[in-house]
């Protein structure tokens, strides 16, 4: 009797988890919005360096007269393994003598998941860019732990791109599609949250909408064609006079 009670136990517990996974509801489509957050208070601090502590008494104004945290809105609008990711106009800009790449958001990004080509449009310095190239690949290393974000568990993964910039991401295997903000990619499901601690910016999700219209997938056009490495040199060539801050630029205008 007892063997048959466990028999039919095991049964009921196997087709109710099999009626939650067909029942589980998963997403292919949609626009996601983002909020941006920088930390002004470190970017403006890495302006002051050993060639250019001219700018100490700006920085100290900074932090006497403007708030800590600078917050821009984005969206990233997805489906057919397509995703679009594009800024929103700030509503005041950055005042120039505060100004960073990190503080900005510089790029279109337009992702070809399935064939992992990708267009970015890149305005900085007054020029901007058409960069054509293959995606990003990022060796991620995933956790276990977990956290919700716009209402979806996402699990956390992290790794170092561009040689040394690590990053940790939160991605949901509820919204089947390998994207992310910005060039973030490559994980089993979307990215929802982005945080780079040492460079002092993140990027969340605050809302998942599921419908969108395909014709809104279409990629920048505007710009000088380049690819990765092409446009490597043109900005190395851009902040060749900016001595040791050169480095803080590099990282704000390639990540």
């Amino acid at each position: 009797m007892k063997q048959i009670i466990l028999v039919l136990t095991c049964l009921f517990l196997t087709n109710h988890v099999s009626v939650f996974a067909q029942n589980k509801h998963f997403i292919t489509s949609g626009v996601i919005e983002f909020e941006r957050t920088a930390n002004m208070f470190a970017l403006v601090k890495k302006k002051v360096t050993k060639s250019s502590m001219e700018n100490k008494p700006y920085y100290e104004q900074y932090l006497r007269t403007e708030p800590q945290f600078l917050t821009l809105k984005s969206t990233l609008v997805f489906g057919n393994n397509i995703s679009l990711f594009t800024p929103v106009p700030p509503i005041k800009p950055v005042h120039w003598w505060y100004d960073s790449p990190m503080a900005n958001q510089l790029n279109v990004v337009y992702s070809d998941l399935k064939n992992g080509k990708g267009i970015v449009q890149k305005e900085f310095y007054e020029r901007t860019f058409l960069v054509k190239d293959s995606l990003r690949k990022i060796k991620w290393k995933i956790t276990d732990e977990t956290r919700i974000i716009a209402g979806y568990t996402c699990r956390r993964a992290n790794a170092l791109v561009l040689d040394s910039i690590y990053v940790v991401a939160f991605y949901t295997d509820e919204i089947h599609v390998s994207g992310g903000p910005e060039s973030f990619n490559g994980l089993p499901g979307m990215i929802l949250g982005v945080a780079v601690p040492h460079e002092n910016v993140t990027w969340f999700a605050t809302k998942v909408t599921e419908t969108v219209d395909p014709k809104t997938l279409v990629p920048p056009k505007k710009g000088k064609e380049v690819n990765n490495k092409q446009l490597y040199d043109e900005i190395v060539k851009a902040i060749s006079n900016t001595g040791d801050y050169a480095i803080v630029q590099l990282k704000g205008l390639l990540l």
